[in-house]
Order: structure tokens, then sequence, then C-alpha cells
């Protein structure tokens, strides 16, 4: 498996391209607040490369400055991860050390998924950033998509991505994460719009949150001996299942 498909899809300007390899050290140094964190990086990580700089002069695409957050530019990265590697930490780890939007795209064994965070001004460390949201893709085989998530990669072009400065591209991007999530539990990818974007988020977020609630009461369910309180547990379990389909419709 390589990361070709989506470098690919991505259909990235030859004069943003910089291809270059990214010392784990930056990662150690930057991101990793503990010693695990730091034993993971140098443990779990084969190799980082930076494909691309999305920046005004390569790209044409202005920056974006307010009061929450800079965007002078964008980063490309991919991140090949060893079997035993904690992947959700790793890339949380990789998106905190770098100090401007990065799309990671990371490839453990036969599968690769996407990510992308918000970053904000620090509100306790003058002129440090800190992560806002992070959005990251479902483990998915790039070289064998299915008809979702063959939708979500056409959606990646940066070509076709809006131009009007570099936070609404990179939005643009974490909307169609959010819709291939959706997606992956309607069976159906529709396109994300701005207008849509943060209640889609909101649902998803609900959603995972029933899902998880579900599962501890049913886990509750099977070890509880009492019948009355068994009783009582299935009748949240038929309710918290119709929270969830009703959640659904709304996708």
């Amino acid at each position: 498996m390589s990361f070709a498909p989506i470098i690919h899809a991505l259909a990235l300007p030859p004069e943003t391209r910089v291809e270059q390899r990214v010392p784990k050290k930056l990662f150690v140094e930057n991101g990793a607040p503990t010693a695990s964190d730091k034993r993971q990086i140098n443990e779990g990580i084969s190799e980082v490369l930076w494909q691309a700089a999305l920046k005004p002069a390569n790209l044409g695409v202005p920056v974006f400055r307010d009061a929450v957050r800079e965007y002078l530019e964008v980063a490309i990265l991919t991140a090949h991860f060893r079997s035993t590697a904690k992947t959700a930490r790793l890339v949380e780890l990789i998106h905190r050390a770098i100090p401007y939007p990065v799309l990671l795209i990371s490839l453990t064994g036969e599968t690769a998924s996407l990510s992308v965070a918000h970053k904000r001004w620090s509100q306790g460390e003058s002129g440090k950033v800190v992560i806002e949201e992070l959005r990251a893709t479902a483990p998915f085989r790039p070289d064998a998509p299915t008809a979702e998530e063959a939708q979500f990669l056409a959606r990646l072009s940066v070509v076709g991505l809006p131009q009007g400065d570099l936070f609404a591209l990179y939005q643009s991007w974490l909307d169609s994460i959010l819709a291939l999530e959706a997606a992956q539990i309607t069976g159906a990818f529709r396109p994300p719009t701005a207008d849509n974007s943060s209640a889609l988020r909101e649902q998803l977020d609900a959603r995972a949150q029933a899902v998880r609630e579900l599962a501890a009461l049913r886990a509750q369910a099977e070890k509880e001996t009492q019948l009355n309180r068994r009783v009582e547990l299935n009748l949240a379990i038929k309710r918290l299942e119709a929270r969830i389909a009703e959640l659904v419709q709304t996708l």
C-alpha cells in the first residue's frame, strides 16, 4: 500500500511540492508532553514526509487572519505508522507539533486515514497555538475505495477547493471528512456546504455519544442479575436506540 491514490486525488500543483523527510526529533521536541508519547513517536512512526506547502505565493490563495487564528500556509504531510503504533495518539501529536494547519495522511498496514485540525491562538501562552478541533476519517483502502470513499477522494483536489482564503480551503477538507463519516452511517455521500457543516458536526457528535452510552447500557444489562433493574435497563436501551435512529435521519 502507498499514499499514491490520495496524493493523486489531491492533484497538487508542482510548485507546491516539498517532498522532504521530517525528522522524528521535531515531534519529540514539540508535540510530546510525556515520556510515553516520546516513546510512541520513536517506536510507532516509520517515516514522515512533508509532501507539499500551500502558500499564497505558490497557490494564489490569500492568508487568513482574525482575532482567533492566523493561517499563513497549509502543510500536507504523510506518515507511515508501524503496526504496533497507537495511531490516534500519534495523529494528535503530529498535529500538535506543527503550529499551522496540516492535512495529515497516515498509513498503517493496508489502510490510510486523513485528518485535519483547526488551530487557534493559545489563551494561556502568547504566541502559542493549540488544537481547536481534530477530525479524522476511519481507516480505509484508498486503492480499493467504496463508492462513498471514492466520492470523498474526488472532493480532495486542491484546485477544486474554495479559494477565498486558506481557512476556507482547509475547512473544505474538514467538511468532506464530516460528509464521509455521515455517509459511512447512512450509505449516501452528500457534499457538505458551509451552511450545514456545524449542524452536521453536532449531529455526528451527538450520535457518537449516544452509541457509546448504548454500548455501556448493554454491557450493564448483561451483568445485571435483578429482574426489575434489568427491565429498566432494557427500556433505557430501547429509548436510546430510538434516539440514535432519529439522529441518523438528520445526517
